[in-house]
């Protein structure tokens, strides 16, 4: 099987903000209870540090969210918390702070705590937590807000929590809200949220050209929604694709890199030539989303289409593994007669990648 490539391109809403001094008064604010109206969305497992014991969990928080169009922050107002329970029942005391996590975004980036306040059981705040991040980002997150105690040696104690699924979330409310803390439930996220490395819209085809038997493969990268932010809010996505079983460097082809987005546009098609129809059946179209940073590209998802028979050329393979959406896709353009098909696919981890290496 001899293998040719070429590849070508085809073709203000403004919030309110707060004052981030710590002792503004919030007596000009307006406040909206919804304890009855409204509840969290079910609440996902906390992430702060190890807590040294829990207690039971009471009381409620409030806060305001908005969205700095201006700046790109995303602002939580922490005003206050009322009832908490005893964390030290010995001392008779709760020294309890506020911690602001974004999710899936697990790193220092996606956390924010305020203040610790001493011997207090409705401690005030009114302190704001800004997160730097663009609302298409921010949408596809969950935001956590955990109520903890802090002992004398630094360990925490967990009191309680609120979560917010951030997609639902109505970004014209900028009003007080008030949310009973929920105890920790075990659970993570769904996979659904927690799994979800974004989605792709690619398009197949295959020309052979009469009376030769041998055809091209093209492969219409159109774009990627939603993608994963794998290291922070900011993202510098790119596709690479390659035709298994050659790994060689002349099988590899990539996009150009999309700034700063995880919706990207790349409307990039791809061609491999030198194929046969019946080797259509041992092939595999391995995709893989990279975000690149300076210093090493960072590895997203992909996709694998293809038959998904474990096997290519009589040989056991552990590539040749597409998902039933990946087969479908592989199947339609075996029988589109030239013209082409095209599908949204989930982007997912690939194992034995040939791809998932940082060049």
């Amino acid at each position: 099987m001899s293998l040719l490539v070429n590849s070508t391109v085809t073709g203000e809403i403004v919030f309110s903000s707060y004052s981030r001094n710590t002792n503004s008064s919030i007596s000009d604010m307006s406040f909206s209870s919804e304890m009855d109206s409204m509840s969290p969305v079910s609440s996902l497992k906390s992430i702060c540090p190890a807590d040294v014991r829990d207690t039971e969990v009471q009381g409620s928080i409030q806060f305001a969210l908005t969205y700095i169009q201006k700046l790109g922050e995303f602002q939580i107002f922490v005003v206050l918390c009322r009832g908490l329970a005893v964390a030290d029942p010995k001392k008779n005391r709760t020294d309890p702070y506020v911690k602001c996590s974004l999710l899936p975004d697990k790193t220092k980036l996606g956390k924010k705590k305020t203040s610790v306040k001493k011997k207090t059981l409705s401690p005030t705040y009114n302190e704001v937590l800004g997160f730097k991040i663009p609302m298409e980002v921010l949408k596809i997150q969950h935001l956590n807000i955990t109520v903890s105690h802090k002992d004398t040696f630094g360990r925490s104690s967990f009191l309680g929590e609120v979560d917010l699924d951030l997609s639902v979330w109505d970004f014209s409310n900028t009003q007080i809200n008030e949310f009973p803390l929920t105890a920790k439930v075990k659970a993570s996220l769904s996979s659904s949220t927690m799994n979800s490395r974004g989605e792709m819209r690619v398009a197949l085809r295959f020309l052979q050209q009469p009376p030769q038997k041998m055809g091209e493969v093209q492969i219409w990268v159109k774009d990627c929604k939603n993608l994963l932010p794998v290291r922070g809010s900011m993202i510098n996505p790119f596709v690479k694709c390659t035709v298994l079983p050659d790994m060689s460097s002349k099988s590899r082809q990539k996009t150009r890199v999309v700034k700063r987005t995880v919706n990207p546009m790349f409307n990039h098609t791809m061609v491999y030539e030198g194929f046969r129809p019946d080797d259509l059946r041992e092939i595999c179209v391995e995709i893989t989303v990279w975000d690149q940073d300076h210093l090493k590209n960072y590895y997203i998802g992909g996709l694998r289409l293809g038959l998904g028979t474990g096997r290519s050329y009589e040989v056991d393979v552990v590539w040749m593994d597409s998902t039933a959406h990946e087969v479908n896709l592989w199947n339609r353009m075996l029988k589109s007669n030239a013209e082409w098909v095209e599908e949204v696919l989930p982007l997912r981890l690939l194992a034995g990648a040939a791809n998932n290496v940082s060049k």
